[in-house]
């Protein structure tokens, strides 16, 4: 059993996670129990649960637009905290793990392997990658690469002409669990397909629409890592 030190677990994955079965013990703490913002917030956590490994999942997603509106916020809760948060794993040799995401590529080409070079297109994504870059730094560390939505399918409209690895918390979930001990960077998704075909088999009435540039039509990542490991 390995005890594992959960940040943002009020958050959407969090919940998720909350349900899923498992023989590790996760901590959950709210933003009032662990603040990311505070370092002595982060101490104190460590040595009051003395965990093996931190989930870091604390931090600003949506509303995208947040991250061009408010970039102050989205440094602090993206960049930073994680560097506190890695920062003080690595005084006490605690694992971090890190949930990124695929918009960290350029999303012109599709297929990315994790070592391909990165060049975010929105600021949620710098911000991401800004978070990435102190966890690259601790060894003792794992970055998931993540494209994961809602179930079901948020939205009334989903481009015909973008492809993606979307998948759904629950399954993400799921497949995190599987790989808790790896250390790296790993993608983790679903298959390759258009965002209007994933959502399409769970609303009918769902309607197509097509990105102008506004949009990387190729987000798609290659998985034949996270294959490799999930067979074994």
């Amino acid at each position: 059993m390995t005890k594992i030190l959960v940040t943002g677990s009020e958050g959407r994955f969090g919940k998720i996670l909350k349900k899923i079965k498992t023989s590790h013990k996760f901590i959950y703490k709210k933003k009032q129990e662990l603040n990311i913002l505070s370092i002595k917030s982060i101490n104190k956590n460590i040595k009051k649960y003395k965990p093996k490994i931190i989930l870091h999942l604390a931090g600003l997603s949506r509303p995208m637009d947040e991250h061009k509106k408010n970039i102050s916020k989205s440094i602090d809760l993206n960049i930073i905290g994680t560097c506190n948060i890695v920062k003080e794993a690595s005084k006490f040799k605690i694992k971090v793990i890190y949930l990124s995401t695929s918009y960290v590529y350029p999303g012109l080409k599709g297929n990315h392997k994790e070592e391909d070079p990165l060049r975010p297109w929105n600021n949620y994504a710098w911000s991401k990658l800004g978070g990435e870059s102190a966890v690259q730094m601790y060894k003792n560390s794992l970055i998931v690469r993540l494209c994961m939505t809602e179930k079901p399918f948020i939205h009334k409209k989903a481009y015909a002409n973008v492809k993606s690895n979307f998948i759904y918390q629950e399954d993400a979930a799921k497949l995190l669990i599987k790989i808790i001990n790896k250390n790296g960077v790993i993608n983790l998704g679903g298959p390759s397909q258009t965002i209007y075909k994933f959502a399409k088999k769970d609303n009918t009435k769902l309607k197509k629409i097509f990105s102008k540039g506004e949009f990387p039509k190729r987000t798609d990542m290659n998985l034949r890592k996270l294959n490799s490991y999930l067979k074994r």
